[in-house]
């Protein structure tokens, strides 16, 4: 290969080339699926959007308002 002359490159070579650099450092390696909670029936923190007239109306009966909504969602799904 010694004896072929090289052949110069091209805009679009440089670009291949640095797009492979730049995606070879940038790229995060793939992670393994999250574990299970090793506590069963422990609780996951998540964000919900609820209407606010719903709202109001579990936090109106005071303290546990949360769980009663989980209570609600339980029972709207037949668990």
């Amino acid at each position: 290969m010694a004896d072929q002359p090289r052949r110069p490159r091209t805009l679009a070579d440089a670009r291949t080339e640095a797009e492979a650099a730049f995606k070879k450092v940038t790229t995060k390696p793939v992670e393994a699926p999250p574990k299970k909670a090793a506590i069963p029936g422990a609780r996951e923190q998540v964000t919900l959007r609820i209407d606010q007239d719903v709202l109001e109306h579990f936090q109106s009966e005071g303290p546990g308002w949360q769980d009663r909504i989980n209570a609600a969602l339980r029972k709207a799904l037949g668990l």
